[in-house]
């Protein structure tokens, strides 16, 4: 019964946009399927599936936020939550000034 355990997590990896690219364009070819495409290249047949996703929305065959816009989003993510935490921080040291001077 021990053997029925978890596996163990595969380590998060990164990969190049060349690299996701040319795996894209193999699924497309459709000499194999995305699970052997992922099996023949250890990758998790989930990404492989996402990445054809995505590069389908990039090329406007699909709906969908394309990778340009989902990296300004990020990032405009990114500057609100900064921009909070500035007020947050502006908001104490009013607080603070305003009790001093009573």
């Amino acid at each position: 019964m021990e053997s029925m355990g978890k596996k163990k997590p595969r380590p998060r990896r990164s990969f190049t946009p060349e690299f996701k690219a040319e795996i894209v364009e193999l699924c497309r070819r459709g000499d194999r399927s995305v699970g052997q495409v992922a099996k023949d290249f250890d990758l998790t047949e989930t990404a492989v599936r996402d990445w054809v996703r995505q590069a389908e929305v990039d090329a406007g065959e699909r709906d969908g936020l394309t990778s340009d816009e989902r990296e300004e989003l990020a990032q405009l993510r990114r500057e609100n939550r900064r921009l909070r935490e500035d007020v947050e921080i502006l908001k104490r040291a009013t607080a603070f000034f305003a009790k001093e001077t009573r």
